[in-house]
């Protein structure tokens, strides 16, 4: 029997099913999902983030491989809020194991308002592969296909 997914997803519910934590958790909210297909989460950028103390100081710039990473943590939102609407326990925590094509078309800075995309291209045999768009009032900032691979406890 699938459960109903209650939005906006809030920081609460993510740390239950995400393992990151500050400094490193890097979705704030979930806004929309249609589970095993898509989904919409936001991050709120402000300049009390510790990567701004030194990237760059006096020019504060989201690093891209922090925009990728926050990708990738909404990409692990949609396999695991699928996993419980679909009745299941948990699904396995997945790593990230590769990127591809990735675009960085604008600075993110202190103040905006990360918009990530992602969407799941397939699932075979504990591999997913996702496409993911980053956007800030509507422009793409960053996009990116991303792999991830369940956990083996091997």
């Amino acid at each position: 029997m699938k459960a109903a997914v209650t939005l906006p997803v809030d920081v609460e519910q993510i740390q239950r099913l995400l393992p990151h934590r500050y400094p490193f958790l890097l979705v704030d909210r979930v806004t929309e999902i249609d589970p095993g297909k898509t989904i919409t989460a936001i991050k709120n950028v402000t300049i009390n983030e510790p990567f701004f103390q030194g990237h760059f100081p006096g020019h504060p710039v989201m690093p891209g491989v922090l925009i990728v990473e926050a990708m990738a943590q909404t990409a692990g939102l949609l396999t695991q809020i699928t996993s419980q609407v679909d009745g299941a326990a948990g699904s396995p925590l997945f790593y990230l194991v590769k990127v591809d094509n990735a675009r960085f078309s604008a600075v993110v800075a202190p103040g905006d308002q990360l918009v990530m995309k992602v969407s799941l291209k397939r699932l075979i045999r504990g591999m997913g592969l996702f496409e993911a768009t980053a956007m800030v009032d509507g422009k793409v900032v960053a996009c990116c296909e991303l792999m991830c691979a369940a956990r083996s406890d091997k």
